[in-house]
């Protein structure tokens, strides 16, 4: 009750700027000084300030103070980078336990009502024009183009097709990023009814092919979306037609780090499973649970998907690095432009050798905009991004976070949650990912000491972990997941109720989704 009524209370005062800002001075209080960091935990990537590309998370953290890690030292721009200072960007995340954060983000595509179509850039421009002249909040523009909105740490984003995306500040505690979401909803919904558009929290959009989709003006997507048909078929489907959930977390040292990672490496399909929601597209069921899931095994091999190396021996950040350095690249920012580099290599960046910008040699900026360009299941930066959950409705864009921050932030959980994946084999962890998607809690799967179960008793005992961290953690949080309770407790989960719905109720089709 105290959770709703906090979020009521906030959305009551319109998200408003007295409310907002008082939530973010407190939070500023916690994080003593602040220098802010700009990177992406979507599949776009980006940053704030003069050179904005847009499309992405906004991550303020607070000055490192902790002695468990290096630190990177100030460089000139042309300084020639080496492998040991892209581990040191990396290394500089962690920060004691005090000073961890939450930051929480969410994708939701925009629809206009008369006509079922998705919003295009006029519709997304009059609405962030609104939210910045009626909740001062200021505009992110790209040349003479609005293309998001920032306010004390949060910003609003456009992916591709013109979902929108919240990236929220980091915060202390669960009930104020879900505070932070409700505000955020009431300010959007009021502005987006002034125009007929409604919002929809789901994983893939139901209705529109990718020839409907609106293309936004952003530079770095055109890059995007030429390079991505070179490397799978599904990519445009990622960009255009999928939505998620994420939270990033902290870690106070590359031992905590490594815990952090295989643990939630190995879960994400418990977290897929309980948060898929897209099993409908163009119209019809797509034989999925979590299609938005299915999309990423075919976008980009080089960049996607599961990295079964991480449970290997000698995973840390220098692994982490060398991984990073393999990837392609997509693009360099020079000189306010993106220029196109897409399938190059950072290594030959940083050693002068890109045909594109001969002799310009990479800088920390470039390596920070490079990671925002791989997506796999979890990914490290300065911080950790959980990256299975399908887009969603208000009380799961909250339940995810308390998913994880349960799990991951209380000493006892981490080690009974380590404690029971140990036993799970490479091909036990491979199979859940590769079928989670299509069976979601239905999956049987590797349950504790590797016996057989099915994916709805496995999320049980990993709620059950999870609610335990949460309660340890002294901030009456618990409640957050009570809707991934009764979607464990009854085996079926929100694609199943869809599909229900779709077959039953509304006959095939899908005009009620929207209403």
């Amino acid at each position: 009750k105290k959770v709703l009524q906090n979020g009521r209370k906030a959305a009551r005062r319109g998200g408003g700027k007295k409310s907002l800002a008082v939530r973010r001075r407190s939070a500023r209080r916690g994080l003593g000084c602040v220098s802010v960091m700009v990177a992406s935990s979507s599949c776009h990537g980006g940053r704030l300030g003069l050179r904005t590309g847009g499309g992405g998370g906004v991550r303020g953290r607070p000055a490192p103070r902790s002695t468990h890690c290096a630190r990177v030292s100030a460089r000139p721009e042309q300084q020639v980078l080496k492998r040991a200072d892209l581990v040191e960007y990396i290394s500089q995340g962690c920060r004691p336990k005090e000073e961890w954060r939450i930051g929480t983000e969410h994708e939701k595509f925009a629809f206009r009502l008369h006509d079922r179509k998705r919003a295009d850039y006029a519709d997304i421009q009059h609405m962030l024009n609104k939210l910045c002249a009626d909740f001062s909040w200021a505009p992110i523009m790209e040349r003479e183009n609005i293309i998001g909105a920032k306010l004390d740490g949060q910003s609003v984003t456009l992916e591709p097709g013109g979902q929108l995306e919240l990236s929220g500040a980091p915060l202390r505690t669960l009930t104020e990023t879900c505070a932070e979401t409700q505000s955020h909803l009431h300010q959007m919904k009021t502005i987006a009814a002034e125009k007929g558009i409604v919002f929809l929290g789901l994983g893939f959009d139901p209705t529109s092919t990718f020839e409907e989709c609106p293309m936004m003006p952003k530079a770095r997507y055109d890059i995007m979306k030429a390079y991505m048909p070179t490397r799978g078929t599904l990519g445009h489907d990622m960009m255009f037609r999928s939505c998620t959930i994420q939270v990033n977390l902290d870690y106070s040292s590359e031992p905590d780090m490594v815990r952090k990672a295989r643990v939630s490496l190995a879960l994400q399909p418990v977290a897929t499973a309980l948060f898929a929601n897209s099993p409908i597209k163009e119209g019809k069921l797509n034989g999925y649970q979590s299609y938005r899931r299915r999309v990423w095994d075919d976008v980009d091999p080089d960049r996607c998907g599961y990295l079964p190396w991480i449970f290997e021996d000698g995973f840390g950040f220098e692994k982490y690095v060398d991984y990073a350095l393999t990837v392609p690249m997509y693009f360099v920012y020079r000189n306010g432009r993106y220029v196109d580099v897409a399938g190059q290599s950072f290594g030959d960046f940083m050693k002068g050798n890109l045909s594109a910008l001969p002799g310009e040699v990479a800088t920390m900026q470039d390596w920070e905009d490079h990671l925002t360009t791989i997506f796999p299941e979890i990914r490290l930066k300065r911080f950790l991004e959980m990256r299975g959950a399908d887009g969603g409705p208000w009380n799961m864009i909250c339940a995810l976070p308390a998913f994880w921050v349960g799990l991951l932030y209380d000493d006892q959980a981490l080690q009974e949650a380590e404690d029971l994946v140990s036993s799970w084999t490479a091909m036990d962890r491979l199979h859940m990912q590769e079928n989670v998607a299509r069976d979601g809690l239905k999956m049987e799967c590797a349950g504790r000491a590797g016996e057989r179960t099915t994916m709805q008793e496995l999320a049980k005992e990993v709620l059950r972990i999870s609610e335990g961290g949460l309660r340890r953690r002294g901030e009456d949080e618990e409640g957050f997941l009570e809707k991934l309770h009764a979607i464990a407790d009854k085996g079926t989960n929100q694609a199943e109720e869809l599909e229900s719905k779709f077959t039953k109720l509304w006959r095939g089709g899908v005009d009620p989704i929207f209403v």
